[in-house]
């Protein structure tokens, strides 16, 4: 089952007809590290637990989906994205261990371990900026891949890479959809 969920991507809609894709219709590559590498893994350790990391945009995500349950769209959406990036935190801790590191919610820094904190997150509470700030995160994600894209030589975690990045951009398609629609035509 666990291995299913790694290469074949769900198709999460909202429960309409035809509703928005919450990430790319390509399948996910298959997550293999090529050797032990204790500098992709540390790379990959703090996509999982550092201060932009997968479990900050899963953390938030169920955050704003609180935040927004007098809207259902918009909570729906949110908790959609939380399930996507969840599927990413799975695929960048399953790398690390390949590569040779605990995958613990933590990250490598000034060469000590630093558990994830929600101190990481911010929490608007306004729409407006509550949208903003998941754009913004969904850009640093991005940013954040291409560095590691341009600087990592295993090619299978390079393809998971670009591959997370689709869903990123999605998300941000998602969130700038919603911005449109609920912020800017008020």
């Amino acid at each position: 089952m666990r291995q299913q969920s790694q290469q074949q991507p769900q198709q999460a809609q909202s429960g309409l007809e035809g509703g928005p894709l919450y990430q790319a219709k390509l399948p996910y590559p298959p997550v293999k590290a090529m050797c032990e590498n204790r500098t992709y893994a540390f790379a990959m350790l703090d996509n999982v637990g550092g201060n932009n990391s997968e479990i900050s945009a899963v953390s938030l995500y169920f955050y704003n989906h609180l935040r927004t349950a007098s809207c259902a769209e918009i909570a729906s959406c949110f908790h959609h994205v939380s399930i996507v990036e969840m599927h990413h935190l799975e695929i960048f801790g399953t790398l690390a261990l390949q590569l040779g590191v605990d995958p613990r919610l933590w990250t490598r820094s000034r060469n000590q371990m630093v558990y994830w904190t929600p101190r990481y997150n911010q929490y608007p509470v306004e729409l407006s900026k509550l949208l903003t700030n998941a754009i913004q995160g969904e850009e640093k994600a991005i940013e954040k891949y291409q560095y590691q894209i341009e600087h990592i030589e295993d090619c299978n975690i390079v393809e998971n890479l670009k591959r997370i990045i689709l869903d990123e951009q999605i998300h941000i398609q998602v969130f700038q959809d919603l911005y449109q629609r609920y912020v800017s035509s008020c």
